[in-house]
């Protein structure tokens, strides 16, 4: 997530990725989607890529938060401000926590 984390923020970039990964997890559930099928709807090869990302491991690209967005019939602008909780918490702080 950032290149100068000191090793002993690492334990909380894991638990953040992995808190997304069950956010997104939820999301396709919700969505009555299987990992195979959300990986067809945003031509993914390897729909082990979706595990991937449901256990922590990886981000989505956000030149690709849109796609997903439609592909889990949710709105774009609350999935991109969920997915900064996780993936960027400082700036998810600084512009949505006073």
């Amino acid at each position: 997530m950032y290149s100068n984390l000191q090793k002993t923020s690492a334990p909380d970039v894991r638990e953040l990725r992995q808190a997304g990964g069950v956010w997104l997890k939820t999301l396709r559930e919700e969505a009555g989607l299987s990992q195979r099928q959300l990986a067809a709807k945003l031509d993914i090869e390897y729909y082990t890529f979706i595990s991937q990302l449901e256990n922590g491991r990886g981000r989505i690209p956000p030149d690709r938060y849109e796609a997903w967005a439609e592909a889990l019939k949710v709105d774009l602008k609350e999935f991109t401000r969920e997915l900064m909780r996780y993936y960027d918490p400082v700036t998810f702080r600084i512009l949505f926590n006073n």
